[in-house]
């Protein structure tokens, strides 16, 4: 098996926005950007966020043994999984969609306070990576964090595609206009507290699949993903070709403290 490229470069912020109330869009300028220019907009990558009061980026590095040489935890960054939401090679910039949850999250509490000039590092595929499969009907389901991919998909599929895509966010202001020529039916599952709860599961369940050729990609929190892919899977008898679901976040749990029990919940039912 052929290795996976992977481009690593260290980015600037030139501008943020905030695009709903709670959604704040980052533009990143690295002339590095062209080891990016045929990735697939929507794929998963890794940001790199300095430690508070340093904006400086220090990525592990190899030595001649082929051994990772780690830096010291008081300069290493604190490493998330993101999408970023688009690439305009012709500037060199990535851009980035963040869920603002307030100073809660490394993450989180990095963008609120970036300005221009703050750095993030960036570590993506630099390779072409399929999203969907082609099929007549696709049921797309997420929370905020989901919104970046779900986009990205949504603006590729043809318009002879039919379906249903579901995304819970903070509350009605948080809601965004998604571009497709799909046929689609958009529902929007408002909820202030999805680390407490989410209804997403029981709104997957009142959708009604048609007898076609189909493909879901669901994507949010860990007990959602778990419920929902149990649901299709079980209940509804689709197939693991027919269905990517995996949970971005574990509530009460970091990201790295949560990715065994995600990965290991996954391969479960898989």
């Amino acid at each position: 098996m052929a290795k996976v490229q992977i481009g690593q470069i260290i980015a600037e912020v030139t501008r943020k926005e905030y695009i709903t109330d709670h959604f704040i869009r980052v533009y990143l300028y690295s002339p590095d950007v062209q080891q990016f220019k045929h990735t697939t907009i929507g794929d998963n990558n890794k940001i790199a966020v300095p430690p508070q009061g340093l904006n400086e980026i220090h990525f592990p590095t190899l030595d001649e043994n082929h051994q990772w040489i780690h830096p010291d935890k008081s300069i290493a960054p604190t490493v998330r999984t993101y999408t970023h939401r688009g690439i305009d090679l012709g500037k060199n910039l990535i851009f980035i969609d963040f869920v603002d949850h307030g100073d809660g999250g490394p993450a989180s509490k990095w963008v609120r306070d970036a300005e221009v000039g703050s750095k993030l590092g960036v570590m993506m595929r630099a390779e072409p990576k399929e999203l969907y499969p082609e099929a007549d009907w696709y049921f797309l389901v997420g929370d905020g964090t989901a919104i970046p991919v779900l986009s990205a998909i949504l603006e590729t599929l043809p318009a002879t595609a039919k379906g249903v895509c579901i995304i819970e966010v903070h509350g009605k202001e948080d809601e965004q206009i998604l571009e497709t020529k799909a046929d689609i039916e958009f529902r929007w599952v408002h909820n202030a507290e999805p680390q407490v709860k989410s209804e997403l599961a029981e709104v997957v369940k009142t959708i009604e699949i048609p007898k076609t050729s189909k493909f879901g990609y669901v994507a949010c929190e860990f007990s959602s993903v778990k419920e929902i892919r149990s649901y299709l899977r079980k209940e509804k008898g689709w197939t693991s070709q027919e269905l990517y679901a995996y949970s971005y976040w574990k509530a009460g749990v970091a990201e790295n403290e949560s990715q065994a029990d995600r990965q290991k919940e996954k391969e479960i039912i898989e």
